[in-house]
């Protein structure tokens, strides 16, 4: 019910133009949820017979729409792996540095949790994607064609909205443009990394505390409990080993709760990094994805507790504030953590997986294959 990875993702799918017009946001209690079920079979059988494939819906211009959704609904950091996965496994050219570019110039519409305060079920019966699609205009490539076999802008020129509390219209958004995932670059994320701003707290995207660091997410929740522990609302909190490879899998504890201690005094939120992915229903100051991981040698495994570190997300610069002489001292003691995996799945997961900032994805999944399947083949 708030914009969490699944809701964000069936947005993105009708925005890519592979789900039906509207068919996102229906609640599953709602009647019209099976009927567009029974419509989505009967337009699947209408495309097996046409010319109108997979890979004539998903262009670089759909993967384009989708981060301009994205960024206008306020959806999850998630959506920036799979969109660059799927762009992968179809051979379309698309980099993290593309949701960044594109996101600056859209605001954030949508006002539903967890960057607002209303529910899919408002959204829903607000208009839906289609009035969110209709209000981005021309910041939207409305002559792509999707699944109905019509244009964006023929499919939702009917579009209404009926609450704009809850879709805002361009003049009066939520949140200004540039306000949603920003893509942060710098010595301690030389691939990359993202954050969510429009869940997170004003006061911290320009910060610059201590680093308490710890080695997995199982480490700091042990930790997190004791009211000793060493730290304040302007430490930065740290945890790695929890990447694509480093977990392995990369599990969704990036907006790791705050320690007992400081919760109890009123604080809400801390400044958190980690290789780590967050439920697209987290909110906080949560930098997420850095790449290289721990795990594959990137920096983040080089840091160690009493570092500084800058976070400029304004400048979208992620800094550990360590000459290189030091880091590179680090980086020759540095040796890898043990494989777990000595065969099977695992292994060849650990073996192949990508960086965050490539999708995730098995390297040798990427790019289109596979012969074409022949017209009479039964």
């Amino acid at each position: 019910m708030t914009m969490g990875t699944a809701s964000t993702m069936a947005c993105l799918a009708e925005a890519l133009g592979m789900q039906l017009p509207g068919s996102a946001a229906w609640p599953g209690a709602d009647s019209r949820r099976i009927r567009t079920a029974q419509q989505a079979g009967q337009r699947i059988v209408e495309l097996a017979t046409s010319e109108l494939r997979p890979s004539r819906i998903l262009t670089r211009q759909a993967f384009e729409n989708a981060i301009v959704v994205n960024a206008a609904i306020g959806g999850s950091t998630n959506a920036v792996i799979h969109l660059l996965a799927i762009a992968g496994r179809l051979g379309v050219p698309l980099s993290l540095d593309d949701f960044d570019v594109l996101a600056r110039r859209v605001p954030t519409l949508v006002n539903l949790m967890p960057s607002g305060r209303y529910l899919m079920e408002d959204f829903c019966y607000a208009g839906g994607l289609p009035a969110v699609m209709r209000e981005l205009g021309d910041l939207l490539h409305t002559a792509h064609v999707g699944v109905t076999g019509r244009t964006l802008a023929d499919t939702v020129a009917a579009a209404e909205c009926w609450n704009p509390d809850v879709i805002r219209p361009l003049a009066d958004p939520l949140q200004p443009p540039g306000s949603g995932t920003a893509v942060l670059r710098g010595n301690l994320c030389p691939d990359g990394a993202v954050i969510k701003q429009s869940a997170a707290s004003p006061h911290l995207l320009r910060h610059r505390g201590q680093a308490l660091v710890f080695d997995s997410i199982e480490d700091y929740h042990r930790a997190a409990a004791d009211p000793d522990l060493q730290a304040d609302e302007s430490t930065i909190l740290v945890v790695r080993g929890a990447g694509p490879k480093g977990y392995p899998g990369m599990p969704e504890v990036g907006n790791f709760v705050l320690p007992t201690r400081l919760l109890e005094r009123g604080v809400t939120d801390m400044v958190r990094i980690s290789d780590a992915r967050m439920s697209g229903t987290g909110f906080g100051t949560v930098v997420l994805h850095v790449a290289p991981e721990a795990a594959a040698g990137g920096p983040l495994g080089l840091v160690r507790t009493g570092d500084r570190i800058s976070l400029d997300v304004p400048a979208r610069t992620l800094t550990l504030d360590v000459g290189d002489d030091e880091l590179a001292r680090r980086r020759a003691a540095w040796s890898p953590p043990p494989a777990v995996f000595s065969r099977g799945y695992a292994r060849l997961y650990v073996e192949h997986v990508q960086q965050a900032d490539r999708g995730a994805d098995l390297d040798f999944l990427v790019g289109a294959s596979g012969p074409a399947v022949p017209r009479d083949n039964h």
